[in-house]
């Protein structure tokens, strides 16, 4: 049993929720990764309180389970912030958040940051409060500028890179310990920010094994999917290679009769997310692709184990992508995947032995990959097979959350 009594985990910024709304504005992998880490850490006899920021009508407090609540404090307006235009309301979210704490006498182990907006805000908090600072970048601002290309100033007006890289910096000197998912990340501090230490340690994310499985379990919903689909899932967002994978399709289509399924995107698109699938599908209009290509749009929680189960084949063509935990998913439930070969995975996944990895900006690479996948049955099997036993034996969340609690109590 562990000495460990209760943990404070800071994810600020996206809609954050017991069960969160994949696919909206900055609501991703990170939301996932911190929800079921908390929750296996409270199958470990650890109780976890995620601060967030509240905004939009959203109650005070939301329980995950008898052991893990979701408290929003207030900062800025009641609207919708993009993640990089919070910095200037952290401050405030600090200060709140301090408050809120003292008034409710709460008391805890250690602070846990995901992200740079909750690194700024768990430096001060553990300062105030004396405790260790435990951070979890997800991914790295100096990596993403170099990633995403595109015009300097334009980059700059949208993501804020300065700033970010310089608070990164300070987080990463003040955290009392850090992890990473991947060798890739760890060597990415040495080189893009000098930085190295015994303190920063690899710590994969993980899969909740027991929701994504090869057979369907009571909670899947059993919707109706095309016959033969490759299928896509991630937030609209023009970092995720879309339009790379719509432009491999193009050739994909002429040796196979399977359909496209993109996935993912808000309930409520913001102008930006518009912006973006409206390129896509001009894009798709283009090449002439509208019958064979369908943007699901908002993927409900209930139906992703059966859009991955029931797929040909998974494709992760993001230019950017630190690690990519729907490929984990997808893996789960036995079906092959096509991943990018830039980034995280390509530490994690062997090429041809549990996926294909790829560039996914080379055309014929990415639909060269899908097509192999789609008419050789002996090697969809041998990656289907061999992926979920990577799945089964390393990634599981009951694991992850084990390896976490021995990295904790090394510093409180």
């Amino acid at each position: 049993m562990s000495k460990l009594k209760r943990i404070c985990m800071l994810s600020v910024h996206g809609y954050f929720d017991p069960v969160p709304v994949l696919g909206a504005t900055d609501t991703g992998g990170q939301v996932t990764y911190v929800i079921e880490l908390s929750k296996a850490l409270a199958e470990l006899g650890i109780k976890v309180d995620i601060y967030t920021r509240r905004f939009g009508g959203r109650s005070e407090v939301d329980a995950v389970n008898d052991d893990v609540r979701v408290i929003r404090i207030p900062c800025g307006s009641d609207e919708f912030i993009r993640k990089e235009d919070l910095f200037p309301h952290l401050d405030e979210f600090v200060n709140n958040m301090e408050a809120y704490i003292r008034k409710n006498e709460l008391t805890y182990d250690l602070f846990h940051s995901h992200y740079w907006d909750a690194g700024y805000s768990g430096m001060n908090l553990a300062e105030r409060f004396g405790l260790p600072f435990i951070y979890t970048a997800h991914s790295l601002g100096a990596w993403k500028k170099e990633q995403m290309g595109g015009d300097p100033e334009e980059m700059e007006k949208l993501f804020k890179f300065t700033e970010r890289i310089h608070w990164e910096n300070i987080i990463f000197r003040k955290a009392t310990a850090q992890t990473v998912t991947t060798l890739d990340g760890k060597e990415t501090y040495k080189r893009l920010y000098d930085f190295e230490s015994d303190d920063l340690v690899i710590i994969p994310p993980g899969v909740d094994v027991r929701r994504f499985r090869p057979t369907p379990t009571e909670f899947s919903s059993g919707i109706e999917t095309p016959e033969s689909y490759i299928f896509a899932l991630s937030r609209i967002d023009s970092n995720k290679g879309i339009d790379y994978l719509i432009k491999a399709f193009a050739l994909v289509r002429k040796k196979s009769n399977a359909v496209l399924l993109i996935g993912g995107g808000s309930k409520n698109p913001k102008e930006h997310e518009i912006d973006v699938k409206n390129n896509l599908l001009q894009l798709v209009d283009s090449l002439d692709l509208r019958d064979r290509v369908t943007f699901t749009g908002y993927v409900r929680d209930e139906d992703l184990d059966t859009y991955y189960r029931n797929a040909r084949v998974f494709v992760l063509p993001s230019k950017y992508e630190p690690f990519g935990m729907t490929v984990l998913e997808a893996m789960a439930c036995n079906t092959p995947v096509v991943a990018t070969g830039y980034g995280g995975l390509r530490h994690v996944l062997t090429d041809r032995r549990d996926s294909l990895l790829v560039d996914p900006s080379n055309t014929e690479e990415l639909a060269s990959a899908i097509i192999e996948v789609l008419t050789d049955e002996m090697l969809a099997a041998k990656l289907s097979e061999v992926g979920l036993r990577l799945i089964e034996r390393r990634f599981s969340w009951q694991s992850i959350a084990r390896q976490t609690v021995s990295f904790y109590e090394k510093y409180v």
